[in-house]
């Protein structure tokens, strides 16, 4: 049985969000990746994996390359999550702004 990872703890990482930002603008290498850190390429491998293994990156066979790039439709489920938290936290905001509106009526 194949479990994918959870894209949450994918992205729990500040590593992999890097490398996720690094792939929204381009598709590169490993090894590309692995120069923009200061650990070692096994570690860079290793979160390629997970990153991977979430389906959140896809890899691309160019000659004796592998090419990784962004799957932009699985951020999809990241993106309504934080919707729906940013949704619970605009009302608050708006029932607390009436709150404070009918406070300030009150005292006038």
């Amino acid at each position: 049985m194949n479990l994918r990872r959870d894209i949450f703890q994918a992205i729990a990482d500040p590593t992999r969000r890097n490398i996720l930002i690094l792939l929204a603008s381009q598709t590169i290498t490993a090894g590309m990746i692995a120069e923009k850190f200061e650990t070692a390429r096994s570690t860079v491998s290793k979160h390629i994996q997970i990153l991977a293994a979430c389906d959140l990156i896809e890899a691309k066979q160019q000659g004796r390359e592998i090419y990784y790039q962004l799957k932009i439709d699985k951020m999809q489920e990241v993106d309504l999550w934080l919707d729906q938290i940013r949704m619970i936290w605009e009302n608050r905001f708006d029932n607390l702004d009436k709150y404070l509106e009918k406070i300030q009526n009150k005292n006038q």
